[in-house]
């Protein structure tokens, strides 16, 4: 039961957000390109019903999200969020009618595999609830000049797939980050109420955070081919998630011989993500 329901939980943020992925990338497409990183994007996009309609499928995401960092490790529930990928094809097709071709359905098949036996091999442990200032500060630093670096490479780029796959890989960080910064933030809310839940400051971190990751996905998404953007997206996410979890959270992944499937794992969910991004670039 330990295990089930931060899964569980994570299953539903993974399929809200991958609602949120489809419509918000419709949105997306719907406004003016912009060669710079600009904040007035969000407010050409609240015109947008369908955009607004993903901002939805986001904050049920979150809720999902919250509960299942909650309940388990950082690198359990992340990782599950690889699925948001051919989720999101599915649900493309579905509103287009478009059948996916045996290859996505392959690839599909891929991810899914891959994903559980690298999480099987990995056998994630470990939910530390508290994490001193002092192991905050350098990863903090750390992922805000890696962000900073990555939108600035990014937004010097003509649209193109350096653009989207730098903005991506930006994306990416701020997702983890800010997953990093909402499970201290739910256990304070368990165990201080509401009142120390907003007088954190890891609150306003994990706000910001995410405010950053749906500004750059938004430019991502504009940015260039989806599959330039989500593999790094995607795969980032998992991969920096899996760093913080092991790092602040001090969660353990199996070692010695376990490597092996794990890398096997990994390298089925590359292989489909990479297939799915490219099927994706017409489906979507």
């Amino acid at each position: 039961m330990l295990v089930v329901l931060p899964v569980l939980f994570a299953l539903f943020a993974a399929f809200s957000n991958a609602w949120a992925t489809v419509l918000q990338r419709r949105a997306a497409l719907t406004v003016p390109q912009s060669d710079s990183f600009r904040p007035g994007l969000i407010l050409d996009l609240l015109h947008r019903p369908v955009w607004v309609a993903g901002i939805l499928a986001v904050i049920a995401a979150g809720v999902g999200q919250a509960a299942a960092l909650a309940t388990g490790p950082l690198a359990l529930v992340q990782p599950l969020f690889v699925l948001e990928l051919p989720l999101a094809l599915l649900i493309a097709s579905l509103l287009t009618r478009e059948r996916l071709p045996s290859r996505l359905w392959a690839a599909v098949g891929a991810v899914v595999a891959g994903l559980g036996i690298a999480l099987a091999a990995a056998s994630p442990t470990g939910n530390r609830t508290h994490v001193e200032v002092e192991r905050w500060v350098p990863v903090l630093v750390a992922c805000a000049v890696a962000v900073a670096a990555l939108a600035a490479v990014g937004l010097r780029r003509p649209a193109g797939r350096t653009r989207a796959a730098c903005l991506g890989a930006a994306t990416a960080i701020c997702y983890a980050l800010t997953a990093a910064l909402m499970k201290t933030s739910m256990h304070i809310l368990g165990d201080a109420g509401v009142g120390g839940f907003l007088t954190a400051w890891q609150t306003y971190a994990f706000c910001a955070a995410g405010i950053a990751a749906l500004l750059l996905l938004e430019h991502a998404m504009q940015g260039g081919p989806l599959v330039a953007s989500q593999p790094a997206l995607t795969l980032g996410d998992a991969t920096v998630s899996l760093l913080l979890g092991v790092l602040l959270y001090e969660e353990h992944l199996r070692s010695g011989w376990w490597l092996l499937p794990q890398l096997a794992g990994v390298a089925l969910i590359v292989l489909g993500v990479f297939t799915l991004a490219r099927g994706g670039a017409r489906t979507a």
